[in-house]
């Protein structure tokens, strides 16, 4: 925060929301939980941007609990794109298989790897366009990818980045890719990252799709409650 007070972005509403403020206390209260599971993933090592391409893939309507020990799984056996080319499908399934919808994921998580191999020379770049042209990766997996391995300002707006910016009244959408195009316009790119990396705990453990913990909610004062219906 500056010496000349807390710095303000205009909500949907209208309001001046200080978001510096807002977030400091967000990260505060998810201190003792999980990290989100790609950035878990990039603290354990694990921070190329084919690594976090593939986590992102088999993140998808993954639960981190889960998400986390499968990449973990899938990567000791086989972590570069190399490696896993030379795994047939059926062994990538095998490896991947406590993740949802594994099935389609397994060909799509080998293609990524063949194509690292043949078209980038084992090494993917850092470019939004590269990353979407691969099958299973859409806007969200891809910013989150740009985000944690490349240090690029890249928004990445899941259902817990949606449903909380919401409910502050930050903003007013209807969809995550609604809730990333009114995020970009108002929020400093500097905390385009930080925002996932600090609302996925926080939504999962304290601002909860039911009865959220308002009574213990550390950003209470600045939300206008969009939506909720008994709190706890």
């Amino acid at each position: 925060m500056s010496d000349e007070g807390p710095e303000t972005i205009v909500a949907a509403d209208g309001r001046a929301f200080p978001i510096d403020v807002v977030l400091e206390r967000v990260a505060e209260a998810v201190r003792g939980y999980p990290a989100a599971a790609m950035f878990d993933l990039a603290d354990r090592g694990f921070r190329s941007v084919f690594e976090q391409l593939v986590a992102c893939v088999i993140s998808v309507r993954t639960r981190d609990e889960v998400t986390l020990p499968v990449c973990l799984r899938l990567f000791a056996e086989a972590a570069t794109p190399q490696a896993i080319a030379a795994l047939d499908i059926a062994e990538i399934d095998r490896l991947i298989a406590l993740a949802t919808f594994h099935e389609q994921k397994a060909p799509r998580i080998r293609a990524i790897a063949q194509r690292t191999m043949d078209e980038f020379g084992g090494e993917l770049p850092c470019d939004f366009g590269t990353l979407t042209s691969f099958a299973g990766v859409g806007p969200k997996c891809a910013n989150l990818t740009l985000g944690v391995a490349c240090g690029k300002a890249a928004l990445s707006v899941d259902i817990h980045v949606h449903r909380v910016t919401n409910r502050w009244g930050l903003v007013a959408t209807q969809t995550p890719e609604e809730t990333m195009r009114a995020l970009e316009r108002v929020l400093p790119e500097r905390y385009w990252v930080e925002i996932n990396r600090l609302l996925v705990p926080f939504g999962k453990h304290i601002c909860t799709g039911t009865r959220p913990w308002c009574s213990h909610c550390p950003v209470l004062p600045e939300c206008d409650q969009v939506g909720v219906i008994n709190p706890r």
